[in-house]
């Protein structure tokens, strides 16, 4: 049975093979974000530090649109899925930082975790079609090909990178620490 810590962070295997060492540590980034977003209502979930915007509702749909992006899109080829296949992306590239106001605590929420739900599902795919150097369906904007690997490490960094901000957004607004 995986450990998990005070704050229902399952924490990563210390001794597996690259796929479930790299998505435990994805998970684990995961349920750190789940954590610091856990039972504050739309005044918590809209609260900003100093002259940023960022929020940490918009942070889940942020999260939720790369999951999107990420696993579905580029590493499969798929159609974007709503909310974001109406969203004219070069009139507004932040559509989804902002446009998290507009949405309860509960849908944004949810629409995080059905994106998560979507891209486990879809990584089990492409890891039984290629493993881990199963390249993605779509290159990048330089023409390379991402391999299932990158994207994952990619997704880790991108997980890491914002729950440092959700750290600064949680602690303003209850006091709420840890890491």
């Amino acid at each position: 049975m995986p450990d998990m810590d005070d704050h229902g962070r399952t924490d990563p295997p210390t001794a597996a093979d690259e796929a479930a060492t790299l998505l435990g540590f994805l998970d684990y980034h995961r349920d750190t974000l789940e954590w610091k977003c856990s039972g504050l209502d739309e005044t918590g979930l809209r609260s900003t530090v100093g002259p940023s915007p960022m929020t940490l509702g918009g942070l889940l749909k942020h999260l939720a649109y790369v999951e999107d992006r990420w696993f579905s899109v580029r590493l499969l080829g798929q159609d974007p899925r709503p909310p974001w296949d109406t969203v004219d992306w070069t009139t507004d590239p932040d559509w989804d930082w902002h446009s998290a106001d507009e949405d309860s605590p509960d849908d944004l929420r949810q629409l995080w975790r059905d994106s998560v739900a979507r891209s486990r599902s879809l990584v089990v795919r492409a890891l039984g079609d290629g493993g881990m150097d199963r390249p993605a369906a779509l290159a990048l904007a330089d023409g390379r090909v991402p391999s299932v690997r990158w994207i994952v490490c990619h997704m880790i960094e991108e997980y890491a990178r914002h729950n440092g901000h959700a750290d600064l957004l949680r602690e303003s607004v209850d006091g709420q620490t840890g890491e």
